[in-house]
């Protein structure tokens, strides 16, 4: 089976491309619903119902982090089973990634009604953004089992080499969000609950349609009941491998905290709302790295488990490459137009104003991102899990967070926007230090390959 697998073709760059377009579209259209969304609240409802979703976003990157933690790391593990002609394996790790999202998605839903404005307020929110963040949540807790089965299924699809289906899986939510964001909130005039309820429908379309995936026969996979069980030692790999991605999203959550707080001390609401636009506009620019990293992913883990180590180094070669080329023009541009992206959020002088010099500053390192996502990548499709762990730790938990506490005490506010590009720039140096030697050891594989078992993870 491994030979005839669409992950077998050995023109890399088409296959890069044809794995990675349909999830940069996919991902390119998720973000421009979180940016729609924001200029439909913006517009429609005002500054303070945008830190009111500024501050309720930390508890979605935390269902987001532990929907792409399970779906990854399944997602490795399925696609160097698939690899080394193992089905079984792949099924059981599908099953066990089904079964532990669907533990976490009811707890999540209890935890987060039970706890909400205490949670708010940790998060950052002032008096008077907490009826809007608060009404912004209570709606979107609705759709967190829709939202954790469809996140980390979509990554098996990935697994699989079905990217296109993936893509659609993607587009279908994100299309009735934006259809249905005007209509709720102008059109029936509900305001932010309308924005809420808009995303709850839409995770729900894009929940049915992963289903029929799995259920229709495309899928080597199914959806057995009789297979939804947690394997410890399967878990405990989802988990290790699966663990950078976690850690990866929910620094930012707690980013996210930290910098409601920080900007709160020096700069008010407004300081908030524009890095709630600015974060918005920044989760746009980098879903075509997120794209090509899910692209490199299935590619980098079915070769490693076929044992075609010349490819995979060749796939991380062809992948950084084009991340950094993609991830330098996008700061230029946002470095050279800063005012016209935030335009395109708030009318607001004020906002337009704070928001287009903090932008201009944010992107200035924005080429060494790319490079990150990458590597962080390539360790965990091929199991590494601590390397792949310490990559997606580096830029938020070991530089940009003790930045921002520190740089603001002796610039202010500006000492808050000025630590992204000095963070990015420190870890990228990280990634250089700990992908070369990766690449050193494929090299060597390739020459004089190992007998040792497909299945488990580089050493």
């Amino acid at each position: 089976m491994s030979e005839n697998h669409i992950l077998a073709s050995d023109r890399l760059g088409h296959l890069l491309v044809r794995l990675s377009l349909p999830a940069m579209i996919g991902m390119l259209v998720m973000g421009l619903y979180n940016v729609v969304d924001t200029i439909f609240v913006g517009r429609g409802v005002g500054t303070l119902a945008i830190a009111g979703i500024v501050i309720a976003f930390p508890i979605q990157i935390v269902v987001m982090a532990v929907s792409q933690m399970l779906g990854i790391g399944a997602a490795s593990v399925v696609s160097r089973a698939l690899g080394a002609d193992r089905p079984d394996r792949a099924e059981a790790a599908f099953g066990c990634m089904l079964a532990a999202a669907a533990v976490y998605g009811i707890v999540h839903v209890a935890v987060g009604y039970a706890f909400l404005d205490p949670l708010l307020r940790a998060f950052g929110a002032t008096p008077s953004i907490l009826p809007h963040a608060r009404t912004y949540m209570r709606i979107l807790l609705l759709g967190t089992l829709f939202q954790t089965f469809a996140m980390s299924a979509n990554n098996i699809i990935r697994a699989e080499g079905q990217a296109r289906i993936a893509m659609v899986s993607m587009i279908s939510g994100a299309a009735v969000n934006i259809v249905l964001d005007p209509i709720l909130i102008f059109g029936l005039d509900l305001g932010l609950a309308g924005a809420a309820w808009a995303t709850v429908l839409a995770k729900l379309v894009q929940a049915g349609y992963v289903t029929w995936y799995f259920t229709s026969g495309r899928s080597r996979l199914s959806l057995d009941p009789r297979r939804l069980r947690v394997a410890a030692s399967i878990l405990r790999e989802i988990l290790a491998v699966g663990s950078a991605s976690f850690v990866r999203m929910i620094s930012g959550s707690i980013l996210a905290v930290v910098m409601n707080h920080t900007l709160g001390a020096h700069g008010g609401d407004t300081a908030i709302a524009a890095y709630g636009v600015i974060n918005r506009f920044l989760m746009f620019t980098f879903t075509p790295l997120m794209g090509l990293a899910q692209g490199l992913q299935p590619v980098a883990g079915f070769n490693w488990g076929a044992r075609r180590y010349d490819k995979t180094r060749r796939a991380v070669r062809l992948a950084s490459l084009a991340a950094t080329v993609f991830a330098s023009a996008a700061g230029l541009l946002l470095v050279l137009l800063p005012r016209p992206a935030i335009a395109i959020f708030t009318r607001d002088p004020a906002l337009l104003e704070l928001g287009a010099r903090a932008l201009r500053i944010m992107v200035l390192a924005l080429p060494a991102v790319g490079f990150q996502f990458i590597g962080a990548t390539a360790f965990q499709a091929l199991g590494r899990a601590r390397p792949a762990l310490l990559l997606s730790m580096s830029r938020q938990v070991f530089f940009l967070i003790p930045l921002v506490l520190a740089l603001p005490l002796a610039w202010g506010l500006d000492g808050a926007w000025i630590a992204f590009p000095l963070a990015d720039l420190l870890a990228g140096a990280l990634t250089l230090l700990l992908l070369r030697p990766l690449m050193r050891e494929l090299h060597r594989r390739a020459a004089a390959p190992d007998p040792v078992d497909a299945l488990q993870p580089l050493a």
